[in-house]
């Protein structure tokens, strides 16, 4: 059942690094879509989050390599703040993040070398709303 209490949300959102590093590319002719994150169609092109060995394979520009840290909870699509909390926490200790919201859960990539202390900042921020 979807979590729609924004307290809950964050209480309960046990972040988890997952394995694997990954890279925002665009391009006109989407490739390597079996192995996408995610696919994202704006006015000026096809966005796709690909492994980095993928996206490195098909010439795309690597430089910014990401992690993924997945937010455990089953928030409701019309839950209110999570991602508030999450990025204002993770801005507050000079982290930079993109969220990309799936229909079970909320996903945040941030920086390769960024990711464990994202994952500590999380944590205290679900372990400050577990206290209230």
């Amino acid at each position: 059942m979807p979590v729609t209490d924004t307290q809950a949300m964050i209480s309960g959102m046990t972040p988890a690094l997952q394995p694997g590093r990954w890279v925002f590319c665009t391009m006109a002719e989407p490739v390597g879509l079996a192995d996408a994150f995610a696919l994202i169609r704006e006015a000026e092109g096809i966005t796709l989050i690909l492994p980095f060995e993928v996206a490195k394979a098909e010439g795309q520009n690597v430089s910014v390599v990401m992690s993924l840290i997945t937010l455990e909870v089953f928030s409701d699509l019309e839950g209110i703040g999570l991602t508030a909390a999450v990025s204002t926490a993770l801005a507050s200790a000079g982290i930079s993040c993109n969220v990309v919201a799936a229909y079970h859960h909320d996903h945040i990539f941030v920086g390769e070398t960024d990711a464990e202390r994202a994952v500590e900042v999380l944590k205290d921020l679900q372990k400050e709303a577990s206290k209230s």
